[in-house]
């Protein structure tokens, strides 16, 4: 740190449960300080009025305590040897292993200028069947999870940086329980994938303020990985919600007026600075952010899921499935708006054909069911459409399935035969002749 000429004040104005005031010359925005040996950040200044949020909370100081300010904001050392280790929020290892020796670089900085940016259009595939074939991932994209809390994401998660066919993987966990933490670090070491997997770590037992610097570290990691290394990126965020809580817990205690379900009227601007730094970058280095927001009794309209979906490119709902007891990517509600960007491009010619004919025959399936639920006789065809989707969602929708793309097309192509005629299906004659199964 550089604090050589930094000054020490021994007065506090005022004391919140989370943040301190005091009056102090040449502060910084974001600038780190030490509030009675506890770290802190500036969060606001007001002419030399300088409010700071201490991480691990205010009780116990004292107005008289001694403020030491460090002269920088938070920083990250980067190097290859992040790789393989578990950080907690500061950057310092959680693992046993030793700090990091590299180049130092503040995190929180600007996402890149789009002049600097290239058109996405890289295939990422997760080898979950309800993400790749029907809301196909792509390189540089920013999208949610979005799951009710007591749904297995974290699970899903995992399987995804398990999966993904990317150089790095950059886990930011928010308030994990620690039967997740371990989840995580087991699953990563059982699968001998440490090498790819670099974590940062917020538990439930540790300040909910700290969950702020999450995102921060991981993508600071990620830039320096994608841009200086022209690798591949994944970073996993998980709870974005947890995150915009801690948000409210500190905008709260400074006296900020609240916005809609009490989160500061700053979300949107604090939920894009994360997801913009999702990008393709021209030389081939890429960064794509996939994060879990959990839902309060499945609302959708919430301040948290609502600003995010204006920001992101889509969304991936997770959804339990009575017909077959397994949690699914629900195809309605789920969306990639950058999926046409690889469908049929960077896969086998059908994709879009196969992709569209489900989701339809799903939908049909979806409307006999109401129509036996409100008493009404079935064709023929309706008890087909209901027997399909069992098939679908069991086969190609839950999260459990892992196969290739190519896979998933060719079970595509059986369901379509097993059940129905080529007419019934409606798709194009030359795929018909090509990829029917006879």
């Amino acid at each position: 740190m550089n604090n050589a000429f930094q000054k020490t004040y021994t007065k506090l104005d005022s004391i919140t449960k989370a943040t301190v005031s005091l009056h102090a010359q040449g502060v910084q925005n974001d600038e780190l300080a030490k509030v009675a040996g506890r770290l802190a950040q500036v969060v606001k200044i007001k002419e030399d009025l300088v409010t700071l949020q201490v991480f691990a909370g205010t009780e116990g100081i004292p107005t008289n305590a001694e403020v030491e300010f460090l002269g920088e904001p938070p920083s990250l050392n980067v190097s290859d040897e992040l790789s393989g280790r578990f950080f907690n929020a500061y950057g310092d290892p959680i693992d046993g292993g030793p700090r990091i020796e590299g180049e130092h670089r503040f995190i929180g900085g600007p996402s890149v200028n789009p002049y600097k940016r290239k058109q996405p259009s890289e295939l990422i595939p997760t080898g979950i069947a309800g993400i790749d074939l029907n809301n196909t991932l792509v390189s540089g994209q920013k999208i949610p999870f979005f799951a009710d809390p007591d749904q297995p994401y974290n699970q899903v998660m995992a399987q995804v940086a398990l999966r993904a066919d990317v150089d790095k993987i950059i886990l930011g966990g928010m308030g994990l329980s620690n039967d997740d933490y371990l989840y995580f670090k087991q699953a990563f070491e059982g699968a001998g994938a440490l090498n790819k997997i670099i974590s940062f770590v917020n538990t439930t037992e540790e300040p909910p303020v700290e969950r702020l610097l999450i995102p921060d570290m991981a993508l600071c990691a990620a830039e320096y990985f994608a841009y200086d290394k022209n690798e591949k990126v994944l970073v996993l965020l998980t709870d974005m919600t947890l995150y915009a809580d801690a948000l409210s817990i500190v905008s709260n205690r400074m006296d900020q007026i609240p916005s809609k379900d009490s989160m500061p009227g700053s979300l949107y601007s604090d939920l894009a600075k994360i997801y913009e730094k999702a990008v393709q970058f021209p030389d081939g280095g890429s960064i794509t952010i996939i994060a879990v927001t959990t839902l309060n009794e499945g609302d959708i309209t919430h301040a948290i899921p609502d600003n995010t979906g204006y920001i992101t490119e889509g969304q991936l709902f997770l959804r339990y499935d009575t017909d077959t007891g397994k949690v699914i990517i629900d195809p309605f509600r789920s969306l990639s708006r950058l999926k046409q960007n690889v469908i049929g491009k960077k896969t086998r010619e059908d994709h879009g054909q196969v992709m569209n004919t489900g989701v339809r025959l799903y939908a049909d399936a979806a409307n006999a069911k109401t129509k036996l639920e409100n008493g009404f006789d079935l064709s023929d065809y309706d008890k087909r459409c209901l027997e399909f989707a069992k098939d679908y969602s069991n086969k190609l929708l839950a999260i459990d399935v892992n196969i290739s793309i190519n896979q998933m097309l060719d079970t595509g192509w059986e369901l379509f035969a097993k059940y129905f005629t080529p007419a019934e299906t409606g798709i194009k004659q030359k795929f018909i002749d090509k990829y029917w199964k006879k």
